[in-house]
């Protein structure tokens, strides 16, 4: 038995529909889980965690130990040549991360349990 996510009505288990209120199963169940973009643009305040939390593993680990110590070495250089105005460097970079991170497809894998729906 499930409890209707409207009513609070029990239903047997594979229940369609509610017989108390209008609610569907297919109107409120997502074929696949998808990782939220907003907990993704969160998480690139530290650049690359968003990309791993978005399944893109090998992208964020290289964003996470390669090209943000660049950019942080590129930053320092930029500041010392410009009386510290370099550092703003850094904004445009965690900016474009978070940007990236926002537009990039999801590779969060299917859940575990699979109810053998075909498309």
């Amino acid at each position: 038995m499930m409890p209707c996510p409207y009513c609070g009505t029990l239903l047997p288990k594979d229940a369609e529909r509610c017989t108390r209120c209008d609610w569907t199963r297919r109107a409120t169940e997502t074929a696949e889980p998808r990782a939220s973009d907003a907990m993704a643009v969160l998480l690139s305040v530290v650049p690359g965690l968003g990309h791993i939390y978005k399944g893109h593993k090998v992208v964020g680990a290289l964003l996470l130990f390669l090209v943000t110590p660049i950019a942080f070495a590129f930053a320092l250089l930029a500041a010392f040549a410009s009386a510290g105005f370099g550092l703003g460097i850094l904004v445009f970079y965690w900016l474009g991360v978070m940007i990236h991170v926002w537009g990039i497809e999801d590779r969060v894998p299917p859940a575990s349990v699979d109810q053998g729906e075909q498309y």
